[in-house]
């Protein structure tokens, strides 16, 4: 039998939203505070995934000024119908629920369409005879704690882009004093309508429920067997861990499958890595789905669909000389601004932004997903600095907790930025060469490597370990996972300079 690695999407893959088009899948996932919003990926099989895109790619679109790193962008929902992509989701720092559309998945898409009354986060979008119902949370009018939500439906007019008709409250939870019902979305199979839900917050207790009405705006019937996936009862070093928040999608060949979040914590209950993105087998009894039969878990080693395989090359090494757009995959820490990046035949040129990446402005920073547990990631930079400007490498959590390998002046400095804190755990002189620098961070698990070398071939500790145990959300809090990338700052000053970066690569060790 053939198989498949979990998860199909590793690192910082959260909330996956998908949607089957003939033969072709196509899936998106949250950014919080990152810009260009919601990457698209197209597949053919369900385990192999090619962004062609990402969804949010205008200011206009997706305003992020002053926002942290785990607000933003939450919970997408994809769906088509009639020919029409469309993506609907939250930003919880500035509009609240909207929608976008596209013919073309890979974009563009249109302006947002924000919805008045469309309360709560985790919208999803079910059709049906040519109508379209809009079903999100909403705090209860009668809530006892922070959490207490309902599960509403309502209908969308999708020429107006307004909610219309009477609001219905569907279904609340399969438990009693459940916190947090939340992403939901509805399936039609049979005679049957089927919700299903994710409950107990996005952390060790997540759960995925089930609820089903013979009529779409219910009251919607909750399964005996719920929940019907879950790890919270596996203990907190179990492998993986925060399972839920799933949406459903059936192949052509009939089978059903699930894409969902987890994290895989590693080097003790750490979760450096974020909410990351798997694929379960979903099979039906009595007219109820049952997530992984027999099994009951989600599982790095699976079962392959019943599809053709189609692989493809993923590309995490990136020369800039002569390069005239960046790679798709790459990020931004909120919007970013036009002039601090620019393509120049010698390479990436950051400039010095006057803002730091402990603050909420928009700093010169472009990034990747940390994608696994031990990694190795090299930049070549060409910079000279004055006063107090830095420029280099930044693994990074939040701006309150990272890690800075960066050269100011006259050495070079690992900083540690733990709540909000910054230290100097190390510094070493500059080389007395004005060739472009290496700089190299090596990740073993929960220790950090910070190097540098005149050549590809040859470096020199800054700091031989570093704890990366900070770099988590167990400590650092939020929903985010990891990112690595290049950084330049004036650090308060007005500059016109840049850091040139010619070469960036990620890869696994």
């Amino acid at each position: 039998m053939q198989t498949f690695q979990n998860p199909i999407l590793p690192g910082f893959y959260p909330d996956p939203s998908v949607c089957r088009v003939g033969e072709d899948y196509y899936l998106v996932t949250s950014t919080f505070a990152y810009f260009p919003g919601v990457p698209i990926f197209h597949s053919k099989d369900l385990v192999h995934w090619k962004q062609i895109g990402n969804v949010l790619t205008r200011d206009s679109q997706l305003p992020l000024a002053n926002t942290e790193g785990s607000q933003g962008i939450f919970a997408p929902t994809i769906r088509e119908y009639d020919g029409i992509f469309y993506m609907i989701t939250t930003n919880v720092s500035g509009g609240g629920n909207f929608i976008v559309t596209a013919e073309n998945p890979a974009g563009p898409w249109s302006e947002p369409f924000f919805l008045k009354g469309a309360n709560g986060i985790d919208p999803s979008l079910y059709f049906e005879d040519g109508k379209c119902y809009y079903h999100g949370t909403c705090e209860k009018p009668d809530g006892k704690y922070y959490g207490d939500n309902d599960i509403y439906l309502q209908e969308l007019d999708l020429k107006e882009m307004k909610l219309v008709g009477e609001r219905h409250v569907i279904w609340h939870s399969a438990l009693k004093n459940a916190v947090w019902p939340e992403g939901p979305h509805i399936y039609k199979k049979g005679d049957w309508y089927y919700l299903l839900i994710s409950e107990g917050g996005t952390g060790h207790e997540h759960a995925i429920t089930v609820a089903r009405s013979k009529t779409l705006t219910g009251y919607y019937e909750g399964h005996k067997c719920n929940p019907i996936l879950t790890h919270r009862h596996l203990g907190r070093d179990y492998p993986i861990v925060n399972v839920g928040h799933a949406d459903l999608v059936e192949t052509q060949n009939g089978e059903w499958w699930a894409v969902m979040l987890a994290s895989r914590p590693y080097g003790g209950r750490y979760r450096n890595l974020g909410r990351e993105t798997f694929l379960v087998p979903v099979t039906w009894e009595y007219e109820w789905p049952v997530i992984n039969y027999g099994i009951g878990l989600v599982r790095e080693t699976e079962r392959f669909p019943d599809l053709p395989p189609v692989t493809f090359h993923q590309r995490t090494g990136f020369d800039f000389t002569g390069a005239s757009k960046l790679p798709i995959n790459l990020l931004y820490l909120r919007n970013p601004i036009p002039e601090d990046y620019k393509l120049d035949g010698d390479g990436l040129h950051l400039r010095l932004n006057k803002n730091a990446i402990t603050e909420k402005e928009s700093v010169s920073y472009v990034c990747i997903r940390q994608q696994h547990k031990s990694f190795e990631v090299v930049a070549k930079m060409q910079f000279s600095s004055d006063a107090n400007e830095c420029a280099g490498l930044v693994i990074f959590q939040s701006r309150k907790y990272h890690y800075q390998l960066v050269q100011t002046k006259d050495c070079l400095k690992v900083i540690k930025c733990e709540n909000e804190a910054l230290t100097t755990l190390a510094e070493k002189p500059l080389p007395n060469t004005d060739k472009p620098l290496y700089l190299r961070i090596c990740a073993k698990e929960q220790e950090l490597e910070f190097t540098y070398g005149t050549d590809a071939l040859n470096y020199t500790n800054v700091i031989a370990s570093a704890d990366a145990k900070i770099l988590n959300t167990d400590v650092a809090g939020g929903f985010v996972g990891n990112t690595i990338g290049m950084y330049a700052s004036a650090n308060g000053a007005d500059s016109r300079k840049h850091a040139i970066f010619s070469f960036f690569e990620y890869k696994e060790i």
